[in-house]
């Protein structure tokens, strides 16, 4: 199938602009050959570039479709008795030749072209026509006056007419460099130009084509180009856009990322960008990643923002979003770079500082931004193609490897992150008069690694992103510096003849230089290939290797499945490498040869031999159910486009099923597709959504990301049915049926939906930890507030009207049905909600109280922060499972008098000055409280003889802190206060178990519970993932020992949502092993955030608070309640 293509922009040191496609193998030169540019910015259909004169200038692609333009203005006639219809209109009319509206005067020789790329398609005619339906000869309507509503016949009354003229110009200058012309008042024209950028066109859709065009002149000051579209592709006039200091350069993205770098060093995000709006509202200065080294260059994509410092470091910004556009942090790419340009799909260029290369960035992914490595661009020019004489001859063995050895000897590759600040591009020459034959070095070096193998590969294309395709991994950018492994240069004397190993380039191995062995493996697959000290020798010949000055991808589409020719040398190799081969001895040549044979038969036997005895596959039964969804789609702007899925079943010999989900989706008008197996779905949940019935579904990996697949239906009777079968199919994979067991740990969403997980003994302790994000949950049919359990076996909840329930042991119900749910034990449930709204009124001196406020009044039916508008008609239930049981009611808040029961009961009444909120008891028969007032309290001498105690010990509450929850283990104390701080009870012994200060532990919390084995769990308000934002997360604390009770790091589950949980039943005992030292865990799970908030406690102590973005406000992708 052919590829589309896609061009690549680029200029280099003599002005000449060049174009790389993406299914080409040469730079060709642009055929308007006169101008010479400094810089130039590419998206699909066109390109805008600053030339040598400091002028503007577009080149747009010619098509199929001419670009043209209607221009209109409508005759307009009066009825008088004398001569009827007439040009004399009276002096309260339009004028004789108008626009639509009548207002503003139009001639028929007052229409200009608006510059000289444009000329008229004919001249004047009349429009027959109106509303599609022809009208009398002449194409005059009438009405009875003006304005008015004009038709085709003419009647009794029509005391006025009109006309339409119509002229089409269409714009000529199509594939040449057209110059920006300006009627502006020449007062206030533009300075000479310096940078532009061009982007935005996922803004809006209307109208088509439409472009931000933004450049900055040689002033310092910004402009905008008004009116860039399909339809007039060269805009109007230009705005000027007030800045907070003089800037340098400019950077837009598709969507609403803006960027700009000042002479001070620092950068300008432009906030407020919409489409009503697309010009943005304010600025906002981030400062640059070094105090030393301003920031020289800036470019953005959808997401993204790379820049580079004056001292020529690459560096990638974090945490960028539409709704977070100045992003977090700063993190130092290993490289140096002329400057960096980001394309679509987030695909990164760059030119290189000291080759003044052009360099393609490998390995950027949805879930990877920043990539992987840099890759040079080898590909030759047009021109070159006489040069370079036939390579028949070349393509032995030895050649082939020559090849990618001079490939890499121009090309060193530039690894990821890290911090020194004196690195530079290792200059690499070439000599192999002192290199010994690469069959003996690779058979070295292979018995060293232990006999590795390799697999020999034909195919020069490559893969250009080096990732897997589908759905990509965890993103690997916040714990960039951790996972470096640093490589040491040998001690040999002669390093000519010494091969260092690297599959990664890093900025640690810089004092000697270090070949990638990435391009090589990509062609050959070889391992054995490593550094090679060679002679000096010229890398750029003045007339094969052109010099960049700037390059643009906005226009160069690059995936997963683009097979690009850029990284190998063009078929007829370069002089320089066919003189390179000339000092290959036949020796060497034989050498190759046979290693390549020896590693071909090797990895046969490998492959195929040692497979013989498996027995035949036993051919499996499959079950297919499709249907049409609508499906959240990933890349912005994000909305619900519809899918086609198709749940696949996969009956195995042994009776067990597997499933998988496929969802088909168009992306540019090419079919592509996402699959999820179901054995690693970790959650599906229903999710609270006004206008869709919609539902999540959850993996490890999404749950990192906190970005689910969501889907939705259009009944809600269509969504449960996929929920059923879709658990049903989970549950299966997993091999779990029937009740929930006694350690089972139960959460309840802020839908009420109750959820149940069997938890594993590697969850608590063993050798190797189980991540919390990979626990499976299933639902349980219910509708609960909250809930809790014990270890054997007794659940007990209560609703939202303060209802008791008990756990009957059945599973299932609701709408899991079939298979999915028990026959007996399922009960009905009801439950009553009350919804309150707040109406507010406001008094003034004529009518008194009413309901017309101020404009900076809160709304007058309102929640009860008064935020948020909530009306009576627009304020539905929370799910479509509640209906609504009584009309609105006013809620007076009498009190109610109550009478004293004259039954006996079982319940012994504990006195206390004042109403408690929350209770919890330990192991050990310790009873902690919380009183209505945020403080804390115990009872002292309660034991199974005494239950009842002696009295009640007051506990003083963390300084400035009310507490609202309290949750007792077997020797731990935990509480949480009104503003989400969790406290550690320090000091508690036998002797004196009130024990003695409080310790900050985390802050971020809405709910918590400890388990009979101290185990802490808890509800997190915000949690930050690698794409969104997740509000009610299940967080679980790890490193919990006897000798740190408070544990080390908090490890992060499934979130979205939830309201409460509870661990009190999970009693399974794990073999107790040695924490590691908090320095060798995951750091995105680790990480310590500042927190100016733990101040209240006593004593000091290291306190992790759960990993969230200070101020992170919500947006509406992010997975809430």
């Amino acid at each position: 199938m052919a590829m589309s293509s896609s061009l690549l922009w680029a200029v280099d040191i003599f002005g000449r602009v060049y174009t790389l496609s993406t299914v080409g193998q040469y730079w060709e030169l642009c055929k308007d050959t006169q101008l010479e540019f400094k810089r130039v910015s590419a998206v699909k259909q066109c390109c805008w570039g600053i030339a040598c004169d400091h002028q503007v200038y577009t080149y747009i692609f010619s098509g199929d479709v001419p670009i043209r333009y209607q221009e209109e203005t409508y005759e307009n006639q009066r009825w008088n008795p004398v001569g009827g219809f007439c040009e004399k209109l009276m002096p309260s009319d339009r004028w004789q030749w108008s626009d639509v509206s009548g207002l503003k005067h139009q001639q028929l020789d007052s229409f200009t072209l608006p510059s000289p790329h444009w000329e008229w398609e004919s001249d004047w005619y009349v429009d027959e026509n109106i509303g599609g339906e022809p009208t009398e000869k002449g194409g005059w309507t009438y009405a009875i006056d003006f304005p008015s509503t004009y038709t085709k016949d003419k009647k009794w009354n029509s005391c006025v007419r009109r006309r339409r003229w119509i002229r089409y110009r269409r714009y000529k200058s199509r594939d040449v460099w057209a110059k920006i012309t300006s009627h502006d008042d020449p007062d206030q024209l533009p300075d000479p130009f310096n940078d532009i950028s061009i982007g935005g066109w996922e803004i809006t859709d209307e109208p088509v084509g439409r472009l931000s065009v933004w450049a900055v002149s040689l002033q310092g000051r910004v402009w905008y180009r008004e009116n860039v579209c399909h339809r007039n592709p060269e805009g109007s006039t230009w705005s000027l856009i007030a800045t907070p200091g003089e800037v340098v350069q400019i950077s837009c993205g598709p969507y609403d990322l803006l960027w700009a770098t000042l002479w001070e060093g620092q950068a300008i995000v432009r906030e407020g960008i919409d489409r009503n709006n697309p010009q943005g509202i304010s600025w906002s200065i981030v400062e640059s990643p070094s105090s030393e080294n301003g920031i020289m260059h800036i470019s953005v994509g959808v997401d993204v923002v790379w820049g580079v410092t004056k001292d020529r470091k690459v560096w990638f910004r974090r945490g960028v979003n539409s709704h977070n556009p100045c992003g977090t942090s700063w993190i130092e790419m290993v490289g140096e770079m002329m400057m960096v340009n980001v394309g679509l799909n987030n695909q990164v260029w760059g030119i290189g500082c000291d080759d003044r290369a052009v360099y393609f960035r490998q390995g950027v992914t949805p879930s990877e931004l920043s990539g992987k490595t840099w890759k040079a661009i080898v590909s030759g020019r047009e021109s070159d193609r006489s040069q370079t004489g036939s390579s028949a001859s070349l393509l032995s063995a030895g050649c082939f490897f020559t090849d990618d050895i001079q490939n890499q000897a121009n090309a060193i590759i530039h690894g990821d992150a890290d911090t020194s600040s004196d690195t530079e591009l290792p200059s690499v020459s070439m000599n192999l008069a002192n290199t010994p034959p690469l069959g003996a070095a690779a058979s070295n070096s292979g018995n060293a690694a232990g006999n590795q193998t390799a697999e020999i590969s034909a195919n020069l294309t490559v893969d250009p992103l080096d990732s897997d395709q589908g759905e990509a991994g965890v993103a690997s950018t916040s714990n960039e510096k951790a996972n470096l492994e640093k490589h040491k240069s040998s001690t040999n004397q002669n390093p000519s003849a010494e091969l260092q190993w690297t599959n990664i380039d890093l900025k640690e191995a810089q004092k000697h230089p270090v070949l990638s062995i990435s391009t090589f493996a990509e062609t050959s697959s070889l391992s054995s290939l490593g550094m090679f000290s060679v002679g000096a020798e010229e890398q750029y010949g003045a007339d094969e290797h052109p010099l960049w000055a700037w390059v643009s991808g906005g226009g160069c589409l690059v995936d997963s499945h683009s097979p690009l020719k850029w990284f190998s040398v063009p078929s007829g190799l370069t002089s320089s490498v066919q003189s390179l081969s000339l000092s290959i001895t036949p020796a060497q040549t034989a050498a190759w040869r046979k290693q390549i044979f020896q590693q071909l038969s090797e990895r046969t036997k490998r492959e195929l031999e040692n497979f013989r005895h498996y027995e035949q596959a036993i051919e499996q039964s499959v079950w297919v159910k499709t249907g049409t969804l609508q499906w959240w789609r990933n890349w912005k702007p994000h909305k619900w486009m519809d899918v086609r899925v198709a749940l696949e079943q996969f009956t195995g010999s042994d009776g067990m099923r597997d499933s998988i989900l496929f969802i088909y989706y168009m992306y540019h008008e090419e079919k592509k597709y996402i699959h999820v197996f179901l054995n690693e779905v970790t959650i599906l949940v229903e999710v609270l959504n006004e206008a869709k019935h919609s539902f999540a579904l959850y993996t490890p990996e999404r749950t990192k990301q906190r970005w689910p697949i969501r889907l939705a239906a259009t009944t809600e009777q269509e969504m449960h049915d996929w929920l059923a079968l879709l658990s049903m199919s989970c549950c299966e994979s997993r091999r779990i049926q029937g009740p929930p067991s006694h350690h089972a740990i139960w959460s309840v969403t802020c839908k009420g939906d109750i959820f149940v997980s069997e938890p594993s003994p590697e969850l608590e302790a063993g050798p190797h930890l189980m991540p919390c994000d990979q626990m499976f949950w299933r639902q349980v049919g219910g509708h609960l507030r909250t809930i809790e359990c014990n270890n054997q076996g007794v659940v007990w909840g209560i609703g939202y009207d303060h209802t008791a329930w008990v756990y009957t042991g059945g599973y299932g119900g609701g709408f899991i049905q079939g298979l999915a749910s028990s026959a007996d034990n399922i009960y009905t449930q009801s439950d009553v909600k009350c919804v309150y709204i707040y109406e507010n009124q406001r008094w003034n001196p004529v009518t008194g109280y009413s309901s017309r406020g101020l404009p900076t009044d809160r709304y007058m039916w309102s929640d009860a922060s008064g935020l948020q508008e909530c009306t009576k008609m627009n304020t539905k239930p929370p799910s479509p499972q509640w209906s609504w049981v009584l009309p609105w009611s006013q809620d007076n808040e009498r009190l109610c008098p109550t009478e004293a029961l004259g039954k006996g009961t079982s319940w012994l009444h504990v006195g206390t000055d004042q109403p408690f909120i929350s209770i919890s008891i330990g192991a050990f028969y310790q009873v902690w409280a919380i009183a209505r007032d945020g403080s804390a309290f115990y009872r002292g001498s309660v034991s199974p003889k005494k239950p009842a105690g002696d009295c009640w010990y007051h506990i003083p509450s963390p300084q400035k802190q009310k507490l609202k929850q309290v949750s007792v283990g077997r020797t731990s104390v935990f509480v949480l206060d009104k503003n989400g701080n969790l406290w550690y009870r320090q000091g508690i012994t036998p002797s004196y178990p009130q024990g003695s200060t409080w310790d900050h532990v985390s802050n971020n919390i809405r709910k918590m519970s400890v388990g009979p084995l101290d185990q802490v769990w808890v509800i997190a308000d915000k949690v930050q993932g690698s794409h969104s934002l997740s509000c009610g997360t299940v967080c679980h604390r790890t490193g919990v020992q006897p000798m740190e009770p408070k544990g080390l790091a908090w490890d992060y589950g499934i979130g979205g949502g939830w309201e409460h949980i509870t661990v009190r039943g999970n009693a399974t005992e794990a073999s107790r092993v040695i924490t590691h030292d908090t320095s060798e865990e995951d750091p995105a799970r680790s990480m310590d955030l500042e927190d100016d908030e733990s101040k209240g406690k006593t004593e000091p102590s290291k306190t992790t608070p759960l990993m969230v973005s200070e101020g992170q406000e919500l947006d509406r992708n992010a997975v809430n309640c």
